[in-house]
């Protein structure tokens, strides 16, 4: 197994992409770890939920990878099931954040069952853009990486695999894509890397390090792995811009929910912060500067 340079010490959650030399197939793999568990600090998903969100955050680090200029890729799913949102983006920097909004108690199940009929919808907002790009598609697919292998190769028109696994204490992916002229350099490369990836289980996903996982999956092929891109949770408060919102909702308006609650709270949803406001704040806001 080839790595071009010298190898920086890896980081736990990180983007590693790799290359078959010989057949003209990228690949990549994404693994969090401490990432994954800030996400869902305070959260208290059903394990259902959260490893379907685990899967979400992997590919979406492995999709949003690929964004050349400053940015956010934002992948939301959404469905009439049980798991009712996924939502996670990623910036350039890879910093990540997400969220599930989902009914009371949800049992283990297949995709279809806890998704029920809706819809994938990818926005992009990158410096230089009038308006954000957006991309919607039905959810067709038995689980969360069918559903991603059916949009990316709507999109990208190339043969596309992935592999996804999540738990409490991390998430992995997998991904697979032959480049254009692969089918020249071996007629049955792509099959038989796809085939030997299909074999890889949840638990052989998350254990281990990248050159090892690759070795054991494809000993028979040369590849290149280039040096990993650190990842990263990242979702600060941001009090500013909730001050900004109780001005813009204005005086008399603030002042009725004080009047009602004695207190104003607001619950930031993607990142679970809660910011409180007493009445001396919400006083301040009004001032003249």
């Amino acid at each position: 197994m080839n790595q071009p340079g010298r190898t920086r010490m890896q980081p736990s959650d990180y983007y590693r992409p790799f290359l078959f030399e010989d057949l003209d197939i990228r690949g990549a793999v994404a693994r969090l770890g401490p990432a994954w568990r800030a996400m869902c600090h305070g959260r208290d998903y059903p394990p259902a939920v959260r490893d379907m969100l685990g899967e979400m955050t992997a590919v979406s680090l492995l999709i949003g990878a690929n964004l050349k200029q400053p940015g956010r890729l934002t992948f939301q799913v959404k469905g009439d099931g049980p798991v009712e949102m996924l939502i996670v983006d990623c910036d350039e920097r890879l910093r990540m954040r997400g969220m599930a909004r989902h009914a009371p108690g949800v049992a283990p199940g297949p995709a279809p069952s806890l998704l029920g009929d809706g819809q994938l919808l990818l926005t992009l907002d990158a410096a230089g853009m009038a308006t954000p790009y957006q991309s919607l598609v039905p959810l067709d697919g038995e689980n969360l990486a069918a559903i991603f292998e059916h949009y990316l190769a709507r999109s990208e028109q190339q043969p596309t695999r992935l592999m996804l696994a999540a738990d409490a204490q991390g998430a992995t992916g997998l991904f697979l894509q032959a480049l254009p002229d692969a089918h020249r350099r071996d007629a049955d490369g792509w099959n038989r890397v796809s085939m030997l990836a299909g074999t890889l289980g949840a638990e052989e996903l998350l254990a281990g390090d990248v050159p090892e996982l690759l070795m054991r999956v494809f000993p028979e092929e040369s590849i290149r792995l280039y040096d990993p891109r650190p990842a990263a949770y990242h979702c600060p408060e941001d009090w500013e811009k909730v001050r900004g919102m109780l001005q813009t909702l204005g005086r008399d308006e603030c002042r009725a929910i004080l009047d009602e609650q004695g207190h104003i709270t607001v619950h930031d949803d993607i990142c679970n912060h809660v910011y409180r406001f007493e009445a001396d704040d919400v006083a301040l806001l009004f001032e003249p500067r």
